[in-house]
């Protein structure tokens, strides 16, 4: 057999500058990480159990679920976790340092389906930030529902009062990061998927919002339906292109029982819709709702690859 001569060089070094121009102007996909919600169903573990999967890069604690001008105290509702009016909630802190140390973000969620919840002026957004500081997040307070824990962020799960000072809470908790050699506190929405989103569209407006967890669910005109993405597809491109936030996920629910509609069966998920998400580069992952229903059959582990 004989021996091809050696390519010169400078042909060789063409052919690699070549090559890597193609690989940089050829449309990339890339990998996110999966967000779970916890603290609704005393049934579902742990916070470290959570975090202990390996599953999740976000564990949202829902819900801070009353707050406003009708509250002189914001309540906490952890459902069969703990009771935190008897400090019984401070233990989660072990937890929560737990999921830190490997990684995990740990989110205090507000506000939910259910519950009474609304700002009304700027200084209801000013107290409720700063009443969110001293008590979960860099701040100090003699009353910690947590513990001593420092969470990493707030996230918007807002589904009702005013939605003209849902932006000037996320402008002073924004604020409150970095003060003081304290860490930078990160702020997530779950917004629903018709847009704008009638509650949160104006506060992520101000392009303040790291995470944008979208719901993809119980909202037929633009989710997934018996295997047809084109409505989801449409409110995705409508999400990605009008909002201003570093990375943006598909909101789903964990189980068919989690969600009226609006599930998608993993193999799905994996063929159809990932593949043409993951073209955005503000495609940042999965949101379920909630781990007690991923618990049920194992959506998080069967599509953590894929995301």
């Amino acid at each position: 057999m004989a021996i091809p001569a050696k390519a010169s060089s400078s042909f060789s070094m063409a052919c690699l500058l070549a090559a890597i121009f193609l690989f940089s102007s050829a449309p990339r996909s890339h990998g996110g990480s999966i967000a779970i919600y916890w603290g609704q169903n005393g049934n579902e573990g742990t916070l470290a159990e959570t975090c202990s999967t390996g599953n999740y890069a976000f564990v949202n604690i829902a819900f801070l679920c009353s707050f406003g001008s009708a509250q002189e105290t914001p309540q906490l509702n952890l459902a069969g976790h703990c009771d935190p009016y008897s400090n019984a909630c401070t233990n989660l802190t072990a937890d929560i340092n737990l999921c830190q140390s490997k990684g995990v973000k740990v989110m205090l969620s507000i506000g939910g389906g259910a519950g009474g919840y609304t700002l009304n002026s700027e200084q209801d957004a000013a107290d409720l930030a700063k009443y969110i500081w001293v008590s979960f997040l860099g701040g100090s307070s003699p009353k910690r529902p947590l513990g001593a824990a420092v969470l990493d962020g707030v996230d918007f799960d807002i589904e009702g009062g005013n939605p003209d000072y849902y932006g000037a809470l996320a402008a002073h908790l924004k604020a409150y990061g970095g003060k003081g050699g304290s860490k930078e506190v990160y702020l997530s929405a779950a917004p629903q998927c018709p847009f704008p989103d009638q509650w949160v569209g104006k506060a992520l407006q101000t392009g303040l919002f790291d995470y944008v967890w979208v719901q993809f669910y119980n909202n037929p005109p633009c989710q997934y339906v018996q295997g047809d993405t084109a409505n989801l597809m449409d409110s995705w491109k409508q999400w990605t292109s009008g909002v201003h936030a570093k990375y943006i996920f598909l909101g789903l629910p964990a189980a068919p029982a989690a969600a009226g509609s609006g599930f998608i069966p993993a193999g799905s998920l994996e063929s159809q819709v990932l593949p043409a998400l993951k073209g955005s580069s503000k495609y940042g992952g999965v949101m379920l709702w909630s781990k007690f229903y991923d618990d049920q059959d194992g959506y998080s582990s069967a599509i953590k690859n894929a995301v």
